[in-house]
């Protein structure tokens, strides 16, 4: 570590506003940042006083004249120890598999993310999710229908109904859960069950934008509108009209820039800087937070008339470690979504890998668990993972503290289906039933007469049934 304990970070990147942003980013959790435009850069700084203090290296995979993988394996064998994280664009899963197998300690995608940033940061350097437990900071790109969500405990179920409910009105939804529990995947959903769903979905991670570019990226701006706006931009809200724009990691959006978002709620018009007129959108506003935005709204760091605004509908979604019970049908459907990406084959999942995953808390919620499974994939030499890929897991799953702990009582809901009230005494008949329809409904898919012959009854019955205990199929 560097002189006086700042940890020093090494970014290989030719472009001055991305090597600005991750600056600024690392730099709020005290690490120093270096550059190097290029890979002979990057090696000859290695043998300097800076190189030897490094503590980790940030590679674009796009930086000019690099070879992405030679770079990463060339830094290894100089460096054994070095965490190296890869930058790649949106997509380039197969760039992401090789240099992990080249010896790349972790990838992020592009646009970059404060929180995932740090989070890799902090892990890479020994943080209590390091080593496989850390994310990947990304999610792979899957767009599912709500029918096509997996997970049946009652209070996901629940948390889908809600927002199937409001996918087919126009109010904005705010969708609230920890990081990584999947508040993207339910937002596309939104978007595909509404009648905007052969519009676009605009995504935007407002933790992502530099403070002094939230109005232009969100509302465009016309050309020579301020120092460096050398063509016109149109802005997101315009892009996204008639359909919707995806807010995520709103509770990161500047004070100032929220007022100017709640005036373009209020009004349907957005005004491009150095423009003189406004032009009239139609969008349609999905928001989601990791915070809890009402501890916000009383710390007067998010505006109280902006929260009412984008909380018409809110939707919580539990962190995985209280639905543990959908663990296994979630890690074969990601390991099948997996396998269809560049680079991966299909890989079968033995039971004891499937009960390590269990016995884990998941403290980074689904996109951990998918990023465990995509690493283990990555280094999987045989045909299927077992405990044996996931060690650091079965270390951490193994040993004290709250990470560890499985929630008592598992067997009493580890199907989705509680039997007991929190007072001990049972639930009562029509509510136990209406969460075992809701488990069958989603996990055969919706096939309701799958689902109506495994559970014995015909399907008129079914959907007689569904009308009696209000159960929404859709979401279900």
């Amino acid at each position: 570590m560097a002189r006086g304990g700042q940890r020093v970070l090494m970014v290989i990147d030719d472009e001055p506003a991305q090597r600005r942003l991750v600056a600024a980013i690392a730099g709020r959790r005290g690490w120093r940042t270096i550059f190097a435009g290029d890979a002979d850069s990057a090696l000859a700084t290695l043998g300097t006083a800076d190189g030897m203090a490094l503590d980790a290296v940030l590679l674009d995979h796009w930086s000019p004249d690099c070879d992405a993988t030679s770079l990463i394996a060339e830094l290894r064998r100089n460096r054994p120890a070095l965490p190296i994280l890869m930058l790649t664009a949106n997509g380039s899963v197969a760039s992401a598999v090789s240099a992990m197998r080249s010896g790349a300690s972790d990838f992020l995608v592009k646009p970059l993310a404060a929180e995932r940033l740090l989070a890799a940061l902090e892990a890479a350097t020994g943080g209590e999710t390091a080593g496989e437990l850390r994310p990947l900071t990304e999610k792979l790109s899957m767009p599912l229908a709500f029918d096509e969500i997996v997970g049946s405990a009652p209070k996901f179920r629940a948390a889908l109904a809600i927002a199937a409910k409001a996918a087919r009105a126009r109010v904005p939804v705010l969708l609230e859960g920890e990081s990584g529990v999947g508040k993207e995947v339910v937002a596309e959903a939104i978007h595909a069950a509404s009648p905007r769903a052969k519009k676009a979905i605009v995504r935007v991670n407002c933790g992502a934008i530099p403070a002094n570019l939230v109005e232009s990226e969100l509302f465009g701006h016309e050309k020579g509108a301020f120092t460096g706006a050398f063509e016109r931009k149109i802005g997101r809200f315009q892009e996204a009209d008639g359909g919707t724009l995806f807010l995520d990691e709103v509770g990161e959006m500047p004070f100032e820039a929220q007022v100017k978002l709640l005036r373009v709620l209020q009004s349907g018009e957005v005004h491009p800087v150095g423009a003189r007129n406004a032009i009239e959108v139609d969008v349609r506003v999905v928001a989601a937070t990791n915070k809890t935005l009402t501890e916000e709204v009383e710390a007067g760091r998010f505006r109280e008339d902006l929260y009412y605004r984008l909380n018409v509908v809110q939707v919580t979604i539990p962190p995985l470690r209280e639905r543990t019970g959908d663990i296994p049908a979630l890690a074969r459907h990601l390991m099948a979504r997996i396998a269809e990406q560049p680079g991966l084959r299909q890989l079968g999942i033995t039971d004891d890998a499937i009960a390590l995953l269990g016995s884990y808390a998941w403290p980074g919620n689904v996109r951990q668990l998918q990023n465990a499974l995509f690493r283990a994939a990555v280094l999987c030499d045989g045909d299927a993972l077992t405990r044996a890929d996931f060690p650091q897991i079965a270390q951490l799953a193994g040993g004290p503290g709250p990470m560890s702990a499985l929630p008592q009582h598992r067997h009493v809901d580890a199907g989705g289906v509680t039997l007991f009230r929190p007072d001990g005494n049972l639930r009562a008949l029509d509510e136990i039933e209406a969460d075992v329809i809701r488990l069958a409904i989603g996990h055969y898919r919706g096939r309701m007469t799958e689902v109506a012959r495994r559970l014995g009854i015909g399907r008129s019955t079914l959907y007689r049934k569904l009308g009696e205990l209000g159960i929404d199929q859709n979401a279900a």
